[in-house]
């Protein structure tokens, strides 16, 4: 997207000629990177709700590594957006950003610093040497000048600073984490998140976090969202991933799918760069991350943790640092599945909690206290409405592509009175051929949507992505995918989503009725798969269907005539 002109309203030499709004402030946002611009984008909102008397416009940096997509965020949010060299053209009442590394023009106008992370927790390169800085600390020049004012969320951070940039004395304002505030107040609509990321009752969210740079979890294993997809049963875990707007900015998303591809063909639900994020943190059951802020973020909510990357440029003595010496270590190379569950199992409530009271102080006022410092600032009466509060966050977009294909394991077992037949579904995108041994009874199955004609063509059981409208449309696809398919032994589909038929390659047709938790109709064909694998009868049988351990529902089979 091409850098915008400069603006003739709301700021310019004539825009009182042509503004509606006659403001008596003007608020000019600094947007450098698409990190620090959303979360500027989150507060500010709030703070300034129904007033007038300020006009806000957005200055657009493209100085930074992570520059792009600042104008398209901003565009998308409907900003009004001028080129960097205007600012010095302007006369601006105040300055706002949460990225430090800015070269404000000369001036007299004060310039508030919100953090776009939690306090000052990693070291960075710096644009300016080839050295690292500490992150969210603003140039030298800003601080002796006398108008910068650092936010923070912790009285630590202050101290902190003092110690490492003693020029940051006097020009500090304590005002708590919105983000964190936000999420703690969201936290009673996780229900509503789960639910718009296509995670089912039962199942546990596991929700890598990665913030940027070489040290970072996706710097260090990229393939670790494909395995742990490989190694977490379909029905019982769904996999997301949050992965830090620089890399997103930095790489570009195609070039992030394709380095994910094979974990997005298997149902990654990775988190788009903005806003979303949060929700799916709230939804996550554990979280597998670095040193990034996410990672802390979780902690606080009193998520189980698990660390697979923790990078040097975490800064020692920090709420960061704490966590890293705290949580247990993933082995990317060990048993997955056990680890993510001896995570959740050995998790004890508030087990993080000195950490969080380490890094937020006063939760819950961040945004109140924020509007007072804007206020103050813009020397402008502070609104006599209610001081904001935190708001809840949205649901997040649905964030994955369906799977079509699975390797499925089926064992059959006497239970009381009945068979038991378990079924585990991985998919098969990060799944080698499986040798079928003394175990479960296995096979290839894929919906009618899969696209990768190998697999299409060597699945043992086709099932229809989307239920038949009638019995007799059901019947007449069954036929004409198993002569289509040669290779395939069993098709299964839904029938208005009520009941299944499962078309069996020697012209039997089986009608199976189940009650208990949700299922589709690739469970409904493995049931019936592995019965006639085991010699099962097919007529008149009821069996207990297990799904992800306690998830049992009751299936009753019967041959339809002919």
């Amino acid at each position: 997207m091409h850098p915008s002109p400069p603006l003739r309203v709301p700021v310019g030499h004539d825009a009182r000629r042509w503004s509606t709004f006659q403001a008596l402030r003007t608020l000019v946002v600094a947007a450098r990177t698409v990190t620090s611009t959303a979360r500027v984008l989150e507060s500010l909102p709030a703070l300034l709700r129904d007033d007038t008397r300020v006009s806000v416009v957005f200055a657009y940096d493209p100085t930074s590594a992570f520059d792009n997509g600042v104008l398209e965020l901003l565009h998308d949010s409907g900003c009004r957006v001028m080129p960097w060299g205007q600012l010095g053209e302007i006369e601006p009442d105040l300055i706002v950003s949460a990225s430090e590394n800015i070269d404000v023009p000369d001036g007299d106008c004060p310039v508030l610093v919100l953090p776009h992370g939690i306090g000052f927790q990693k070291f960075v390169p710096d644009s300016r040497a080839p050295r690292t800085r500490l992150s969210g600390v603003v140039p030298d020049a800003l601080l002796e000048a006398g108008r910068a004012w650092l936010a923070v969320s912790h009285p630590d951070q202050e101290a902190q600073l003092l110690a490492s940039h003693p020029k940051t004395a006097g020009r500090t304002l304590l005002v708590g984490d919105p983000c964190f505030d936000e999420l703690v107040v969201s936290a009673r609509h996780r229900d509503a998140y789960r639910k718009a990321l296509g995670v089912g009752p039962g199942q546990r969210l596991v929700m890598v976090s990665s913030t940027w740079g070489p040290t970072s979890l996706i710097g260090r294993e990229p393939g670790l969202p494909a395995r742990l997809l490989a190694a977490l049963p379909y029905d019982e875990y769904r996999v997301g991933a949050i992965v830090h707007p620089n890399v997103w900015s930095a790489h570009g998303s195609w070039q992030l799918r394709t380095a994910q591809a094979t974990a997005l063909d298997a149902g990654l639900l990775l988190m788009p760069p903005v806003h979303s994020w949060r929700p799916a943190l709230v939804a996550a059951d554990v979280v597998v991350g670095d040193h990034g802020s996410v990672t802390l973020y979780g902690a606080a909510l009193d998520k189980p943790v698990l660390l697979a990357a923790f990078g040097s440029d975490a800064v020692p003595g920090t709420a960061g640092a704490d966590l890293g010496r705290m949580a247990p270590r993933l082995d990317p190379a060990g048993d997955l599945r056990r680890q993510i569950e001896d995570a959740v199992q050995s998790h004890e409530p508030q087990r993080y909690a000195e950490v969080a009271r380490r890094a937020f102080s006063d939760s819950g006022q961040a945004l109140a206290r924020l509007r007072t410092a804007v206020y103050q600032l813009l020397r402008l009466p502070e609104p006599s409405s209610q001081p904001p509060a935190a708001p809840t966050v949205l649901p997040p977009d649905p964030a994955s592509a369906a799977v079509t294909s699975w390797r499925v394991a089926t064992a059959v077992a006497e239970g009381a009175g009945r068979p038991v037949v378990t079924v585990q579904r991985f998919p098969a995108a990060v799944c080698e051929d499986w040798a079928e041994g003394p175990g479960p009874y296995v096979h290839l199955a894929c919906t009618d949507e899969e696209r990768d004609p190998r697999l299409a063509e060597s699945a043992s059981v086709v099932v229809r992505a989307r239920p038949a409208a009638t019995a007799a449309g059901a019947l007449g696809w069954i036929q004409d995918t198993l002569t289509r398919l040669p290779g395939s032994g069993l098709a299964a589909t839904g029938v208005s989503g009520t009941e299944w038929l499962v078309g069996l390659r020697d012209g039997r047709v089986v009608e199976a009725a189940a009650t208990g938790p949700a299922l589709d109709a690739g469970l409904l064909a493995a049931a019936v798969y592995g019965c006639l694998r085991a010699g099962r009868p097919l007529d008149d049988t009821m069996v207990t269907l297990r799904v992800g351990g306690p998830r049992d529902a009751d299936v009753v089979l019967r041959l339809r005539p002919r």
